[in-house]
């Protein structure tokens, strides 16, 4: 059999059609391989150096490419097309990063491999995928584990889209109003308090912490920026930790505790459907299912109920356990499973849950959008506020 070559990280120098050179990092399987990808970017290849083997990460291919890759495989493969050919034609859907995975995967299963363990040494699909295209490989039915996948992708999306906005327009809206502060208390405000004491006016106390504020940013701020950008560099590199504590502190308030709670299920349920209907043992797909759950208390109970099917018990008697699901979900489960419908009801669970998602996305957002507006006119209008205060008191001397 032809051996396949492992894709390893270049560091490349390119030159775009604009004349520009551009330098970076991008896995491919050689040279030739680095070349085509880039000349698919308009760039053309002008010299490159391979990295290390372990430089090139096994990173995971991004929902987006997922869903792409999984529905061009369903469409094809169910109108007869022979699977090389299919993944031929699912390569050029893909972005230009994933393109070499989705080839080295061909060339694999040209080789003889199964298309499930190529996909597990081509390296880029969760245990989700790889134990869904296995079962179905077994049942003979890729191309509608490849449609359920390519459903479960674009849930995920969905979700994560929804998580994504809710924390970029807080943080938007936020550094906006911080930096309008900043500015006013460095800018204006110093010199406002000047004129005044220079006037020999007698600033109130209110007045004086603010100026001595401003005063302070003004003469320390570059002390302060560099302390900043440490903590900012800090933040990066302990992104996963500081995530965590966000998602912990924000996980406290009721709102979004709840809404945590439906994205953590609508995931879970998505997930578990694309397992059960192509074959995967309940037990197993809890297992696997489960650890894409963040929700702490969600998924000791997940894990909990799995563990005790194992040992024997009834399945209806551990949904009802998990009391973090609501009452009317595990309702519905233990119905589906006395009727032996439990994948339909896993998929009907996850499209519900993730329009409640977004329903409840979208009240957050409007209830968002007043609320960080009335935090930024309270911060700047204070600092407005302590200034005004000693001028109004001036020109009622001077009337």
């Amino acid at each position: 059999m032809s051996q396949v070559e492992t894709p390893t990280q270049f560091f490349f120098t390119a030159i775009g059609r604009d004349g520009a050179r551009k330098r970076g990092l991008r896995v491919a399987r050689d040279e030739s391989t680095l070349a085509e990808a880039l000349s698919d970017d308009g760039l053309l290849l002008l010299h490159s150096r391979r990295l290390p083997q372990w430089t090139a990460g096994a990173a995971n291919m991004p929902l987006k490419d997922q869903a792409a890759f999984n529905d061009q495989l369903h469409t094809l493969l169910a109108r007869g097309v022979p699977l090389i050919e299919a993944l031929e034609v699912a390569g050029s859907v893909v972005s230009s990063q994933t393109k070499d995975r989705i080839e080295r995967i061909r060339g694999l299963v040209q080789s003889g491999a199964s298309f499930s363990d190529a996909c597990e040494q081509a390296g880029g699909f969760d245990k989700i995928n790889i134990m869904v295209y296995r079962a179905a490989e077994r049942a003979g039915d890729l191309a509608e584990a490849a449609a359920r996948l390519a459903i479960t992708a674009n849930r995920r999306r969905a979700i994560a889209s929804k998580a994504i906005t809710l924390l970029i327009y807080p943080a938007i809206v936020t550094s906006v109003s911080s930096i309008i502060a900043i500015l006013v208390l460095v800018v204006v405000v110093p010199t406002i308090g000047k004129a005044l004491r220079d006037q020999g006016q007698e600033l109130p106390w209110f007045t004086e912490v603010v100026v001595s504020l401003g005063e302070g940013l003004r003469d320390y701020g570059l002390w302060l920026l560099l302390v900043f950008g440490a903590l900012v560099t800090g933040a990066v590199l302990a992104r996963k930790f500081v995530a965590a504590l966000g998602l912990t502190v924000l996980g406290k308030l009721p709102a979004i505790s709840k809404l945590r709670l439906v994205m953590e299920s609508a995931r879970f349920f998505s997930v578990m459907a694309a397992m059960t209907k192509s074959g995967v043992p309940l037990a197993d797909a809890l297992g696997v299912s489960t650890g894409a759950v963040s929700h702490t208390t969600l998924r000791e109970q997940l894990e909990t109920m799995r563990r005790r099917l194992i040992e024997g018990a009834l399945l209806r008697t551990l949904i009802e356990q998990v009391t973090a699901l609501p009452l009317a979900t595990r309702r519905l489960l233990i119905a589906a499973e006395r009727s032996g419908d439990l994948d339909a009801a896993f998929d009907g669970l996850a499209e519900d849950l993730a329009i409640d998602a977004d329903n409840r996305s979208e009240r957050l957002l409007a209830f968002l959008e007043p609320a960080l507006i009335l935090i930024m006119f309270v911060l700047i209008g204070t600092i407005l506020f302590s200034i005004m205060l000693p001028i109004i008191s001036i020109t009622k001397n001077v009337g």
